[in-house]
């Protein structure tokens, strides 16, 4: 992946495969994580208050240093457990429709999460949050000092669909008529969610691009997916998609169908 660049005049970041594939992230903004950090807050200091009530009715069996421990878990690991076993997510941003990827897109790996949330005390010295301020401030991604060591960044989420004031005009991705008559296509093995958002926007792009280019494109890894097959599902109908798509064996119809089949 290339690094980040501007998307027109808005806050979204455009991200370049090494193939000249490129497709879009969509940074959480001040707010919105404000939420999310508040509902976090919240949980975690029910989960003391509960921890504390429980050392106060079993302090024999539980312990001093057994309550330390635990109230030392949820301190610094609440974030980073919920981060790598939940797809990035903690209840306030999963809430919120808010999750924590690399800065390609690539969902976050349990290294660069606790990395992130080691620095977080460096961000909330003295409690007054004025160092992350100053750094999502200044980020074209909103990110904090842990994301940027971390290399990472707060998206929406593709499938989120927050409520009332906090749904962002980033989040609103355009749809894509053309897909309605192409024929789903599965591919030969699994997906990462990089490959899926690289396909997605190839098809976003698909109308813009002329037969040859999306060829050319979509060649590049098109015999990787197949697995070296041809999927029957993979012909389609030339009245019913643009012309780019015309030839039913060509890697870009092939492209269509697996865009199709992720998007729903």
């Amino acid at each position: 992946m290339t690094g980040f660049e501007r998307s027109g005049s808005d806050s979204s970041l455009g991200v370049q495969t090494p193939e000249g594939i490129e497709f879009v992230l969509y940074p959480a903004g001040i707010l919105i994580r404000a939420c999310a950090w508040a509902i976090d807050a919240f949980i975690q200091g029910t989960l003391v208050v509960i921890i504390i009530i429980a050392a106060e009715l079993f302090f024999r069996m539980m312990g001093i240093w057994l309550l330390l421990i635990m109230l030392f878990v949820i301190d610094w690991f609440y974030h980073s457990a919920f981060e790598v076993f939940w797809r990035g997510q903690s209840p306030g941003k999963r809430f919120m429709g808010i999750r924590v990827v690399r800065a390609d897109g690539s969902p976050v790996n349990p290294g660069a999460s606790f990395l992130r949330n080691l620095l977080r005390f460096a961000d909330t010295f003295m409690f007054l949050y004025l160092i992350a301020f100053i750094c999502m401030i200044a980020s074209p991604g909103f990110r904090r000092s842990g994301d940027w060591v971390a290399d990472t960044v707060v998206v929406y989420t593709g499938h989120a669909q927050p409520h009332g004031r906090f749904v962002s005009p980033a989040s609103r991705r355009p749809g894509m008529p053309w897909l309605a008559n192409v024929p789903m296509v599965t591919p030969s093995r699994k997906l990462g969610y990089e490959e899926k958002q690289a396909i997605l926007a190839f098809a976003r792009r698909y109308p813009l691009l002329g037969k040859a280019r999306a060829d050319e494109i979509a060649g590049i890894w098109a015999d990787k997916l197949k697995g070296h097959s041809h999927d029957s599902r993979a012909s389609l109908d030339s009245r019913d998609v643009p012309a780019a798509a015309e030839a039913d064996d060509s890697a870009s119809a092939y492209f269509l169908g697996i865009a199709h089949n992720i998007s729903g």
